[in-house]
């Protein structure tokens, strides 16, 4: 199992699985991300998403298969690994998050919008904003 800064070609790979698990959004093949891949075959991902005030960790993706082996971790610690600065994110995982470094966030940048679509089905009472401070 390789995890790796994606390339152009990975991104139908990518969302072909973030799609299966509801994750994906438009334009992110123009964000940057990681994949995780098996024999070539994308088995998970995690995208960072530039807005005007801050970067934010998004639709991170792993094959139902590959659970529990710790390819989430290694691929949110790759994108913090090439991610300088405060990395913000929101999530109904928050426990996940914080063994990866992440904290309670007081409020979301406020660039940091979720267009209505994305929440819905959501409840919001369990969506945590997070944040990993830099330095």
């Amino acid at each position: 199992m390789k995890v790796r800064k994606a390339r152009p070609e990975d991104f139908a790979g990518i969302l072909k699985l973030t799609a299966s698990l509801g994750l994906d959004y438009p334009g992110l093949e123009n964000d940057r991300a990681w994949v995780a891949e098996e024999d070539a075959r994308k088995i998970g991902a995690v995208a960072l998403k530039r807005h005007k005030d801050c970067e934010e960790l998004v639709s991170l993706a792993v094959d139902p298969s590959f659970r529990g082996q710790g390819l989430g971790r290694r691929l949110v610690q790759s994108l913090l690994k090439s991610a300088p600065g405060d990395i913000y994110l929101a999530t109904i995982i928050p426990d996940f998050f914080k063994r990866c470094g992440f904290n309670k966030a007081e409020a979301p940048p406020p660039g940091m919008k979720k267009d209505p679509a994305w929440c819905e089905g959501c409840p919001k009472e369990r969506c945590t904003v997070m944040v990993r401070k830099s330095g």
